[in-house]
């Protein structure tokens, strides 16, 4: 049996009409095997800063007082060999032209997430794939995204990407650290520069990492991908 790797994605800016230019998609992923001693360590590093274990991690909630709290956790994250982090990034979703493409917004979105995702699935491994909740209508997307990507994997009976599910990003660990990388590299590529608590934990991501986020990694960079898209307009 393949060894079973958990893989969890949350977005930034993916809505068509949000008045945002770009759109960022982020992946971290580890074992299944390291799953609970990772999620542990995140509980600790929450308790000795002074919050519950319950407390959710996000980007939106980044203060002046909790930097050192989020410093830990981008730390620890560049620490654990385990932990991995590949991001996709739309950098104006104004220009796409889903009309001439024949498809709808939603369709790009998923065609995106399929792209963030082919790079990290390997034929030597099992997945199981845990998107944070988008609306109550999405599971059926979901499905079709399970279907393309076993195909492009020629893994018709699903033995490599077993599972794609919908989950609470307030109840997943993994998630809320997908969620502070992701946020990080939305704000950059946004351009923005109001908070000097932001702006540090994003030096402290480019110095631990060895990139800007402004462009492409090799491919084959595990530990932080960045993938800047460049279609056409769309596609």
């Amino acid at each position: 049996m393949n060894s079973l790797i958990n893989i969890y994605c949350d977005e930034s800016c993916h809505l068509e009409n949000d008045n945002y230019k770009v759109m960022v998609l982020g992946a971290v992923w580890l074992p299944e095997q390291k799953k609970e001693e990772i999620f542990n360590r995140i509980k600790e590093i929450k308790i000795n800063n002074g919050f519950t274990s319950t407390f959710e991690i996000k980007w939106n909630k980044v203060s002046k007082q909790k930097i050192d709290f989020y410093l830990e956790l981008i730390n620890y994250f560049f620490d654990d060999d385990d932990l991995h982090f590949r991001t996709l990034i739309v950098p104006d979703k104004s220009i796409l032209d889903h009309t001439a493409f024949n498809q709808s917004h939603d369709d790009f979105y998923y065609k995106m997430y399929f792209d963030l995702l082919k790079i990290i699935l390997s034929p030597e491994y099992a997945y199981n794939i845990y998107l944070d909740i988008k609306d109550t209508r999405s599971q059926t997307k979901v499905e079709k995204l399970h279907d393309v990507l076993c195909s492009s994997h020629y893994d018709f009976e699903k033995r490599i990407i077993r599972r794609i599910q919908q989950v609470r990003s307030h109840e997943v660990s993994a998630l809320q650290l997908c969620d502070l990388l992701t946020g990080a590299v939305s704000y950059l590529h946004r351009g923005l520069q109001s908070s000097e608590t932001k702006l540090k934990l994003i030096e402290r991501i480019k110095e631990r990492s060895g990139y800007t986020f402004l462009q492409n990694t090799l491919p084959k960079e595990e530990k932080t991908n960045v993938f800047v898209w460049r279609g056409k307009n769309g596609r």
